[in-house]
């Protein structure tokens, strides 16, 4: 496993354009590309972050959209709010495309919005999701956020079952702790649909910290994913506020490779 970073815990310090040159001087080859406003989905925009990226010679794995502003609409009741929102859906799905990414970070619908309408209803939106970021060629990875559906392991259960087209997951500590459910149940129903991960850490006070700063027991994570059978890359992300200076970053990747290898 190779430990990248995102560039959302350079997040508002750091232009996206520039976080692919900091990650490369910090030592991380390898990354996640967090799209901060609609108008980072555009195609000119992003031909500026494949420029930067091949100039640096640095690997997206996965790229994240401002996903709060659009995301849980595409499941909205109304439907020319749902085809609105599918529209930055794809820019983000054309976005990944170019830059090489392995797939898509997706929070997707609020908490309750399954009740309120009907799981065939949101079962047939993700098919729509999955089917166009297939033909992108990117995969669709639910991560785990405790705001939205995804915190809930029955909810990803049935999407694991249900859906036409292949889903994936992104597991995200710091939220499944968030939620009080243990970043292993969450693996055990991920298993071999887990494509990407993020690492963090917490303690008794803090839910968000930098890697090596808090209590999460790694190595026993690091095993269930092993078991799990998991091969792809751990992105360290947390908030600008983790952390004081850059250089906390890379020390924290050094600490990191001792669980994940």
């Amino acid at each position: 496993m190779e430990i990248g970073l995102s560039s959302a815990s350079f997040y508002p310090q750091v232009k996206t354009e520039d976080s692919i040159k900091i990650m490369k001087e910090l030592g991380f080859g390898v990354g996640e590309i967090f799209l901060n406003s609609v108008s980072e989905y555009e195609y000119d925009f992003i031909k500026l972050l494949v420029d930067e990226k091949e100039k640096n010679e640095f690997k997206v794995n996965s790229v994240h959209g401002f996903s709060a502003s659009f995301e849980p609409f595409i499941f909205d009741a109304y439907k020319r709010r749902r085809n609105d929102m599918m529209v930055y859906f794809k820019k983000i799905c054309n976005a990944g495309k170019q830059l090489g990414a392995k797939c898509y970070t997706f929070h997707g619908m609020k908490n309750n919005g399954v009740r309120k309408l009907g799981l065939d209803f949101v079962i047939e939106i993700y098919n729509e999701l999955t089917y166009i970021a297939g033909e992108a060629g990117i995969m669709l990875a639910q991560e785990n956020v405790s705001w939205c559906m995804s915190h809930d392991l029955n909810f990803l259960r049935e999407l694991r079952e249900k859906c036409k087209y292949p889903l994936y997951f992104t597991l995200d500590i710091k939220q499944a702790y968030r939620v009080g459910i243990d970043p292993v149940d969450y693996i055990k129903v991920m298993k071999d649909k887990m494509v990407n991960l993020h690492i963090n850490d917490k303690d008794e006070e803090n839910n968000c910290l930098l890697p090596g700063k808090g209590n999460v027991n790694y190595e026993r994570i690091s095993n269930e994913l092993e078991k799990a059978g998991y091969t792809g890359n751990g992105i360290i992300e947390v908030y600008r506020d983790n952390y004081e200076n850059f250089s906390e970053l890379t020390e924290s990747c050094k600490h990191i490779q001792k669980y994940f290898h």
